[in-house]
């Protein structure tokens, strides 16, 4: 999957310029220093509004807010996209989903999903290449196990979960996987509560950081919560939500086929529940936390925390009770700003701003860049990101994006360009097509398309739209 000559150009030029013209100016306050490691958090499904920090107020997140007090919120962060595989592939290959190499969810039989093929180049590669040790512990579904794309052939050295984002609905599973082996989760078996798959995995997070304190790591958590199904252990605040909210029942799958297959188990308390998921991950990122400032090494960690796109409505989940996707309009699935928009923060203890907040605008396809201007490393081959480290450090010299450009393989296929305020929408592409467009200056929570107002506006952004996107036969949005 090549792009044209001159977009390669151009995009090379970005690097270049990236790496080259603003990158070590603002690397120059970090020489002479050890290298941080970088901890990235990634929540499944988390809303813009689902933190407190963010505005979340039915419930508390006090441990995020405490990562919020500490490094700085980014209030226009965007996902790589508006459901899980092609917003993580863009993030690890700091590609768009006009140029990555997974645009969309599709399932492989028996457990896992389209890989990453080989030759891809990653943020694990980029961190191993610096001498880090690398570890994923959550969900990774970007290749089945021994494929292409199993997370050992992408420059993991670690690797403890889900392999298959389908099973990953379900949180007492059969197995997990580590590295290439299938450990089986006795108690699980048979319908059983034995193991919650979530605690197992941050046991073997915190493990990671005590085993590997003594150099720099680079450690991934895609994290399953809080996405559907909606189950925590009795153990955790739900104890103490239950009861809180009027509550609306879900029934799901509890036998046959699809049970823990990928389908959602019924759940009375779905709203509790949801409340109860996010703040256990609340939980899990103050144990995080605490396991650094244990090992002596907080203040030598980037922490980053986002979310991989915006709130789902499956399994009893109710976005809109929670106002989880804030003023912003649109749910997973849609490529409107809730869609897509995340909660993002950064945290870094004397050179990322604590108690800051920034509007700048940047995508998941950007910290590929940002991280290599960090470890002051030129990549090796083009992509479509833009560093934000200069931002990060309080630097001069940000370059911004021209454009931003995202698809939506599901649901008639759907595209969305953004430059500056200005948004367009492509959506019902294999019916037809209809375009929206939307000032987002003005109108955030796009309730005024503003298509037929401004159609010089239109064909400028149209014409990008069609340009942003390189042909792939696998990933067709015209079928």
């Amino acid at each position: 999957m090549d792009s044209s000559p001159s977009l390669r150009n151009s995009l090379a030029k970005t690097v270049t310029v990236t790496l080259a013209g603003i990158g070590f100016a603002a690397i120059t306050s970090l020489q002479g220093q050890q290298k941080p490691n970088v901890v990235f958090i990634l929540a499944d499904d988390l809303g813009y509004g689902d933190l407190s920090c963010f505005g979340q107020e039915k419930f508390l997140t006090p441990q995020i807010d405490r990562l919020a007090l500490n490094g700085t919120r980014f209030t226009r962060s965007y996902a790589g996209t508006t459901v899980s595989a092609p917003s993580r592939a863009s993030l690890l290959t700091g590609l768009h989903t006009g140029h990555a190499p997974i645009r969309g969810n599709k399932e492989i039989a028996p457990e896992g999903q389209a890989p990453l093929p080989e030759g891809s180049y990653t943020l694990f590669h980029l961190f191993r290449d610096a001498g880090y040790t690398t570890g994923v512990f959550g969900k990774w579904g970007l290749g089945f196990p021994g494929s292409a794309g199993d997370p050992l052939n992408q420059g993991v050295d670690r690797f403890f979960g889900y392999n298959c984002q389908l099973l990953a609905h379900n949180y007492y599973p059969s197995h997990l996987w580590s590295n290439r082996e299938k450990i089986l989760l006795e108690g699980n078996d048979q319908g059983g509560f034995g193991t919650y798959s979530q605690d197992l995995i941050q046991e073997k997070t915190l493990e990671f950081i005590d085993t590997e304190s003594h150099h720099p790591f680079f450690l991934y958590v895609p994290m399953v919560l809080p996405h559907a199904e909606l189950v925590v252990p009795e153990d955790s605040i739900i104890g103490v939500l239950r009861g809180r909210f009027e509550e609306v029942p879900y029934r799901g799958t509890d036998a046959g086929p699809a049970f823990r297959k990928g389908g959602y188990m019924s759940q009375e308390h779905p709203r509790a529940t949801h409340a109860a998921m996010v703040k256990r991950i609340d939980f899990y990122v103050g144990q995080i936390i605490d396991k650094l400032k244990e090992k002596g090494i907080y203040d030598d960690t980037l922490i980053i925390f986002t979310s991989d796109n915006g709130p789902h409505r499956e399994g009893g989940g109710d976005p809109d009770f929670f106002n989880s996707n804030a003023q912003f309009r649109g749910y997973k699935r849609d490529l409107y700003e809730g869609g897509i928009r995340v909660p993002t923060i950064i945290s870094w203890k004397g050179k990322v701003e604590a108690g800051g907040k920034s509007d700048l605008a940047f995508a998941f396809w950007d910290y590929l860049p940002s991280f290599a201007e960090l470890l002051a490393v030129e990549l090796p081959q083009p992509g479509d990101g833009i560093s934000i480290l200069p931002t990060l450090l309080g630097e001069c010299g940000q370059l911004p994006h021209d454009y931003f450009y995202f698809e939506f393989q599901e649901m008639g296929g759907r595209q969305a360009l953004i430059r500056g305020d200005w948004k367009l929408l492509h959506l019902d592409i294999r019916e037809g097509g209809r375009y929206e467009l939307y000032n987002l200056a003005s109108d955030p929570s796009e309730n005024h398309n503003l298509v037929t107002l401004y159609p010089e506006r239109t064909t400028e952004l149209k014409r990008l739209m069609q340009q942003a996107r390189t042909e792939d036969p696998a990933w067709p949005l015209l079928e």
